[in-house]
């Protein structure tokens, strides 16, 4: 299934107004969320706990999907739901059109197997097993023949950083290694969908932050669909590429870092993010202003000096074909190499600092504080695709004050 809205990303999984009650009697609770009880309402009448409440939303494949909220807000519930961990009371969940609510068990079996992993908070580490076989448990389980599940095991284990490690216990390792371990075992068996609740809180936090960086970086090469549940919003804003927060079982707001922080939906979502640190939520491609004029790198220090004096600028970049960044014109120099008869190849400067689109505004302030040079944002392949001067910066983090 297809989203035109949202530049064609291919649908992975679907929620639609699913609902979990925990007590006995479930049909009481139904009954009185139909009438527009909220879930206080309904424990009182009824002892029964609405966990979620009428869920609904998408997402996208390939992508790092946060469940963001406080304790008790039912996020923890909806990842295990995605998974028949907890048995959803209504509602439907589509995983490639595939009801899981709907599956029998040898289905549902076969769904956890192959389709979707997860990491969970502890470890959940065989203390007796050495790490190979740690990753290699699912797929023994499985029924896989020791050679083919070590070597995939072997190739996770890569994955993550720990080659090297096969033959060690999990007490020999620290609690970052171990969580490793654990995300390896969830790549091992080569699911789309990864489900990680609350996988790194358990960490310090110097360790939780660069296990957030590894996945980061792993998610470029692996490119799972990650459903990721947190209750911290510094990391929820920098994993996810879209967040749905969540409160009293119900979502009150999906979409990216920066919607949710600059167009809050509610009183509740616009007091949760106050106090944010928008210099590192912010990144380069929203503060970037257009490259132009760009100058071709072929071209004489006259075509320059036109450029720069009908822009009213004292320095303009130099590109190659394809918009192939090559580095900086300044005019005192195209201004000298006019006099001389040479060409910009002659003084172009290409020691100047460039940053890519997603580099964070915090990391970018320091290169912009004391210059007044221009930073070049460069993409994969090294063409221009913006420059960020300080007042574009200063202006943006303005705008988010406001």
């Amino acid at each position: 299934m297809e989203d035109t809205d949202n530049d064609n990303k291919k649908i992975k999984l679907e929620v639609r107004n699913l609902v979990k009650v925990f007590g006995p009697k479930p049909e009481k609770a139904l009954a009185l969320l139909d009438e527009g009880k909220s879930k206080t309402e309904i424990l009182e009448a009824t002892q029964q706990n609405v966990a979620l409440n009428n869920v609904s939303f998408d997402v996208y494949e390939g992508e790092i999907f946060v469940l963001m909220g406080l304790s008790g807000c039912g996020k923890s519930t909806l990842l295990r739901c995605l998974n028949r961990l907890v048995e959803p009371t209504s509602g439907s969940i589509l995983v490639d059109g595939d009801n899981i609510p709907e599956m029998d068990e040898e289905e549902l079996l076969n769904f956890r197997r192959h389709r979707v992993g997860m990491v969970f908070q502890s470890f959940a580490l065989l203390p007796h097993r050495c790490i190979l076989d740690n990753v290699a448990f699912p797929l023994e389980i499985q029924g896989i023949s020791q050679e083919e599940r070590h070597e995939k095991a072997e190739k996770a284990i890569g994955l993550v950083g720990l080659a090297g490690y096969e033959n060690s216990l999990p007490s020999e390792l620290s609690g970052g290694m171990q969580q490793r371990v654990g995300l390896a075992r969830a790549l091992a068996g080569d699911n789309d969908i990864l489900l990680m609740d609350e996988a790194f809180s358990a960490l310090d936090p110097l360790i939780r932050r660069e296990m957030q960086d590894e996945l980061l970086d792993l998610q470029e090469r692996v490119n799972k669909t990650i459903i990721f549940v947190s209750h911290d919003l510094d990391e929820a804003l920098k994993l996810g590429d879209r967040i749905a927060l969540m409160k009293d079982g119900c979502v009150v707001q999906v979409g990216t870092a920066e919607d949710i922080l600059t167009n809050p939906e509610t009183k509740y979502v616009e007091k949760f993010v106050e106090d944010v640190d928008m210099a590192k939520v912010l990144s380069a491609k929203d503060v970037m202003k257009r490259p132009e004029p760009l100058v071709s790198v072929t071209s004489g220090p006259n075509n320059a000096l036109h450029l720069m004096e009908e822009y009213g600028i004292s320095s303009v970049f130099a590109v190659s074909k394809h918009r192939k960044y090559e580095g900086l014109i300044l005019v005192d120099d195209a201004t000298e190499a006019k006099k001389k008869g040479l060409g910009l190849e002659d003084i172009i400067k290409r020691d100047i600092p460039a940053v890519s689109p997603d580099t964070p505004v915090s990391e970018i302030m320091p290169l912009v504080a004391d210059s007044a040079i221009p930073i070049p944002v460069l993409d994969d392949e090294g063409k221009i695709k913006g420059i960020i001067i300080k007042g574009s910066v200063l202006a943006a983090l303005s705008r988010m004050e406001v």
